[in-house]
């Protein structure tokens, strides 16, 4: 018999899986059948922003994959065209990512030869990212795809309601 870990104490017991869903009890609704109440989930802004971004995240990478982008890579290749000479410490500030995460990615998108590094201009110990010209290419037909997408995404606001979301969301992950 196997040892109880804290681990295994915690997990939930396995219960075999009924792929059927579960027929309605006409006396709650409740199962398969009638409305489900999701009120309070749609009152926090958590809930709210994440299924938002899970509607743009699945878009975004079906889009993407033809580039061959997640969305940390699009937005990474972006920083450096926008800013070019800009070194990993500042992408990561500016991303909130690990330096570590960020010395992977920086290798793959120098293997697939899209950016390449140089000596910074003032500061010795530090080199800057550059778009090579594959990379140029690539990172402006992504945009272009990222700009037609967020159009398709957001139809059904107006651009004044658009303009406020973003500076809304962007008062909440500012603080």
């Amino acid at each position: 018999m196997p040892e109880t870990t804290v681990a295994n104490a915690l997990r939930r017991p396995r219960v075999p899986r009924n792929t059927a869903p579960a027929p309605a009890d006409p006396g709650t609704g409740e199962a398969g059948g009638g409305d489900i109440d999701t009120s309070y989930l749609e009152s926090l802004l958590g809930y709210n922003a994440r299924r938002a971004a899970l509607s743009v995240i699945t878009i975004f990478l079906q889009r993407m994959a033809p580039y061959g982008l997640r969305p940390v890579d699009f937005s990474v290749l972006t920083l450096i065209a926008h800013n070019p000479g800009i070194t990993s410490r500042q992408i990561c500030s500016a991303l909130d990512i690990l330096p570590p995460n960020l010395v992977g990615m920086v290798k793959h998108l120098q293997k697939r030869e899209l950016i390449e590094r140089r000596a910074h201009p003032t500061d010795r110990r530090a080199q800057g990212l550059h778009l090579t010209p594959s990379g140029k290419k690539l990172q402006q037909d992504a945009q272009a795809t990222a700009t037609s997408l967020e159009q398709g995404v957001t139809h059904a606001l107006t651009p004044a309601e658009l303009k406020t979301l973003i500076q809304l969301l962007k008062k909440v992950y500012r603080g």
